[in-house]
């Protein structure tokens, strides 16, 4: 008797842990429409390049059933007071485009935020053609730049 309750305590345990990691999984159908992207911000990537100690990250999912973008940035170390930040595009590497998306709000790091994005503007983001970077009082053209890069 005391056997079958030892192996019944041991399946219930075991099933409770296979619940519990397969239940916190999410289902491979959702995965498929995330795309990650991420790009470090570097004064040697501005056109014209920016002599700058400052550098910065960004980090952004969008999903590709609504194309809601949501991202993350941080930076450091730059001359002075961030005044904007945005989105730029469509450019490749080491050309300059206009504003797509300005970082909404009182600029500061780390900053989250989120968009929907047009069709136009998911197929220039998945093709690279979209760059970040942060602008002070000391670089208004720009401080800090990177070209946001999918993640494979």
């Amino acid at each position: 008797m005391r056997f079958l309750n030892f192996r019944n305590a041991a399946m219930a345990l075991l099933v409770s842990v296979l619940a519990v990691g397969c239940g916190s999984m999410m289902p491979a159908a959702e995965k498929d429409n995330l795309l990650t992207f991420t790009t470090q911000m570097r004064g040697g990537n501005e056109v014209p390049p920016v002599a700058s100690s400052g550098n910065g990250q960004v980090d952004a999912v969008l999903n590709t059933d609504t194309n809601l973008l949501r991202w993350k940035l941080t930076y450091m170390n730059l001359s002075g007071p961030a005044r904007a930040g945005h989105f730029h595009g469509p450019a490749a590497v080491g050309a300059n485009a206009g504003v797509v998306l300005p970082f909404p709000g009182q600029m500061s790091s780390p900053m989250e935020g989120s968009a929907t994005l047009t069709a136009a503007q998911v197929a220039d983001l998945m093709a690279g053609r979209w760059y970040a970077n942060i602008h002070t009082a000391a670089n208004p053209s720009g401080e800090i730049r990177g070209q946001m890069t999918l993640r494979r």
